[in-house]
């Protein structure tokens, strides 16, 4: 099980991950990747958290545009 870090407002895909028996983190603020396996963003303003700086060495992955079951899928790549 993978401990996955996923914007607040991605409520669909933080269920679908949970559904595969991932842990899900909510990300509310920066130091909540810390941790993280894998974090998924809306994309929209991806680095407003500073996520893809060096708060998480993990994977960010842009949902923007992907149902939730392509990012789970994403996520499932990231993490082989």
């Amino acid at each position: 099980m993978a401990k996955i870090g996923v914007e607040q407002s991605l409520t669909n895909v933080q269920e679908a991950l949970r559904e595969r028996g991932h842990e899900v983190v909510p990300l509310r603020q920066e130091s909540d990747a810390k941790g993280c396996d894998c974090c998924v963003v809306t994309g929209q303003d991806s680095n407003v958290m500073g996520i893809q700086n060096a708060v998480t060495s993990s994977s960010v992955i842009e949902a923007s545009g992907l149902t939730a079951e392509e990012v789970c899928q994403k996520v499932e790549e990231k993490l082989r």
